[in-house]
């Protein structure tokens, strides 16, 4: 994983690969290789080195949650009470600890957090903020979006070829 905060030099094939395998990290090397003309061991050797490099943070399954019940798309600014340091890092630990909160962003504005949380229903969600908004403390005020639909849901980032 990247540690310096440092961007990794990437060349025009190493942009395209990201770009293929952001949309689906299956795809073989073979296809890979046969879309951007190069060989199989290198398309390996740029994807470890991408890996190792943190470029690609992780290799996972994008899960529809529809297909795995009832679910609700929650969105929640959170304005904290106090600005110290060391009570921002336990409210950041504690969302982070969420399985719920599928994200979790220290902003800047009139809140402090906002929070994507997916739950299966009203009732779940309630109980999360007595435990994480009313129980844990330092929370000023939350203000609750529920989603009506989904239209777009994706972690993928632009990636220009060069």
């Amino acid at each position: 994983m990247v540690t310096d905060n440092r961007p990794v030099e990437l060349d025009g094939f190493d942009l395209k690969i990201l770009a293929i395998v952001q949309r689906d990290n299956q795809t073989p090397h073979r296809e890979i290789g046969e879309k951007i003309n190069l060989s199989v061991p290198s398309v390996a050797r740029r994807l470890q080195r991408l890996r190792s490099a943190g470029v690609i943070a992780a290799d996972r399954s994008v899960l529809n949650p529809d297909a795995l019940g009832s679910r609700i798309t929650i969105i929640t600014h959170v304005s904290a009470e106090s600005e110290a340091i060391e009570l921002l890092d336990q409210m950041k630990a504690r969302f982070e600890a969420c399985e719920q909160v599928q994200q979790c962003y220290y902003v800047t504005g009139d809140v402090d957090f906002i929070l994507i949380f997916c739950t299966r229903d009203m009732a779940e969600y309630t109980a999360l903020t007595r435990t994480l908004f009313f129980a844990e403390g330092n929370v000023r005020s939350f203000r609750t979006f529920v989603a009506m639909e989904r239209v777009k849901t994706t972690l993928d980032i632009p990636v220009a070829s060069a």
